[in-house]
């Protein structure tokens, strides 16, 4: 059984942080019917979905993935670098809980976003960001070495978070566009996309990824490749530095 742990956008949304984008308006309005039409990909796959408790007061709430991220069985609890984030954190631990969920988490003065946290295989790239701190990979790396797990450091500055730049699709391949990757070597197998918004794609399957739909030449690509590609409009988020990794975390059972 696949879950899927989402939380629906705050009527707030259009006054969430900002680090490398101008802000533009956001309509409340449309971000939630793409949050919806997001969710419902999910949905007719099969996944089982998991409301975490709305918190409106957070305009950055529905980017979930910023406040956990799984390793197998053992979720994540991440400590956001953002103080007006942190208090999300406190709905996603009860979502885990009800939920029994196993989890970690990165304590004070430790800083850790979702968003930064690539794994690819049993490597886990981390970005070292304004959300992210020494501290946090210090501690995510004590939790995760014994499991198996190789914990990366990787500098980021051009993009908010690590997953700003680069995925991964199903074969391990690292895409990113070029002009927001700092340094595409440090990953074995690297491949340029030809969009900004074709730089995150979030696994289903082998077969399969999920991509914003403003990424058109991106997704023929993928297809080249022999891929399966789902391609869903999530215009309202990305204004704000999101993607289609950011807005669930994928409980895979």
């Amino acid at each position: 059984m696949s879950r899927l742990l989402v939380r629906r956008p705050s009527p707030r949304l259009a006054e969430g942080e900002l680090t490398h984008l101008e802000r533009v308006p956001v309509d409340p309005a449309l971000a939630q019917r793409q949050w919806e039409a997001y969710v419902d990909v999910y949905r007719s796959l099969g996944w089982d979905v998991i409301d975490i408790e709305p918190d409106d007061a957070h305009a950055d709430g529905v980017f979930v993935e910023d406040t956990v991220v799984m390793f197998g069985d053992l979720a994540l609890l991440t400590r956001p670098g953002a103080d007006s984030r942190r208090g999300e954190i406190d709905t996603t631990r009860a979502a885990l809980e009800k939920a029994g969920i196993g989890f970690a988490a990165i304590e004070a003065p430790g800083t850790l976003d979702g968003g930064d946290v690539l794994k690819v295989g049993r490597t886990v790239y981390v970005g070292q960001t304004l959300r992210t701190n020494p501290e946090g990979i210090r501690q995510m790396d004590a939790l995760l070495a014994p499991r198996g797990w190789t914990v990366v450091p990787v500098e980021v500055t051009k993009v908010l978070h690590l997953k700003s730049g680069v995925t991964a699709l199903p074969d391990g391949t690292v895409i990113g566009y070029p002009p927001l990757v700092d340094d595409p070597s440090i990953y074995p197998q690297f491949l340029a996309v030809p969009e900004e918004h074709g730089t995150a794609v979030v696994v289903l399957d082998e077969d399969t990824v999920l991509m914003s739909s403003d990424a058109p030449q991106s997704a023929q690509l993928f297809r080249d490749r022999g891929l399966t590609v789902i391609e869903t409009p999530i215009s309202e988020f990305e204004k704000l530095e999101g993607c289609v990794t950011c807005l669930s975390v994928r409980v895979r059972d």
